[in-house]
């Protein structure tokens, strides 16, 4: 069972901040040569995208909610007591 909702949004924006981590390890490793502006085009793109990831979801979760709550308001609710 999970313990919460799963949130695209979250994991695309953690994908693109774990990425800019990777560059700026290689850097300082001396893996290869990055120069300083380039991190900030890919968190503020990976932000972005996250947003949006985020408003489409939320938008599928409400309108899935919104079709399983008119099934399911026919149907009585096993967690409410009855009179």
């Amino acid at each position: 069972m999970l313990r919460h909702r799963f949130q695209p949004g979250r994991l695309v924006a953690g994908l693109f901040l774990i990425l800019a981590g990777v560059i700026y390890a290689g850097d300082a490793g001396g893996v290869w040569e990055t120069p300083w502006f380039v991190v900030i085009p890919v968190v503020v793109g990976g932000l972005c995208l996250a947003g949006a990831v985020g408003v489409v979801a939320r938008a599928v979760h409400r309108r899935r909610g919104a079709l399983s709550s008119a099934s399911a308001a026919d149907e009585p609710r096993a967690d409410l007591p009855r009179r």
